[in-house]
């Protein structure tokens, strides 16, 4: 909100499932409706490398790189898939350095902090560790079980409250599990056209 540049690069990681895209692209958002201004790129570390080797394949490495270097806030989601990739890591660490010089903002998300990403460059984790790295958290019960009524919310199928707890007591490392149980239950009860009681649920 401030556009202060106090936690620059803010580093995010947590497991798989955890909604480390969809805070990505709700900072995004944010930013478009309160800095309508800024340029902002956010892409997945894959569509980075994808970008950045079709840039040397076509010899337009010079056009990849100010295209990159004049914006204002860089995203990328997913690095870990950059590990082990010499020649892009070569150019991210070239690319991170040239914004952080220009006091440009950047994002990261990774499954796991910037230390224990394999094959990442030591200058790249050194780099990414002196921002602000935080990790998100395993969901509690209380907020699995709002997910859920969020959920429910946009659907036609009576879900109990004995369901929800269940489901909220049992999925408890992944929220797209959690989403995607749900889903099941929902699908099976329109297709056999029965109303879902705890057994059929267990």
């Amino acid at each position: 909100e401030k556009n202060s540049l106090a936690y620059n690069p803010l580093f995010i990681h947590g497991d798989v499932g955890m909604g480390k895209t969809h805070l990505l692209n709700a900072i995004a958002i944010d930013l478009n409706a309160n800095f309508p201004n800024l340029k902002i790129v956010m892409m997945s570390a894959e569509r980075f490398m994808y970008q950045f080797i079709k840039s040397l394949r076509m010899n337009e490495t010079i056009r990849f790189k100010d295209q990159f270097r004049s914006i204002d806030i860089l995203m990328i989601d997913d690095l870990q898939f950059i590990g082990g990739k010499d020649s892009t890591q070569e150019e991210f660490f070239h690319l991170f350095n040239d914004l952080i010089d220009q006091k440009k903002q950047i994002v990261i998300s990774a499954d796991k902090p910037p230390r224990e990403i394999k094959d990442l460059d030591y200058r790249i984790k050194s780099r990414l560790s002196g921002g602000l790295v935080i990790d998100i958290q395993p969901t509690s019960y209380n907020l699995r079980v709002k997910i859920l009524k969020d959920k429910l919310k946009f659907k036609t199928t009576y879900i109990d409250k004995e369901i929800i707890n269940f489901l909220a007591n049992n999925i408890t490392n992944n929220v797209r599990e959690l989403e995607g149980a749900l889903n099941k239950l929902i699908a099976y009860s329109d297709l056999m056209k029965i109303n879902l009681d705890i057994n059929i649920v267990k």
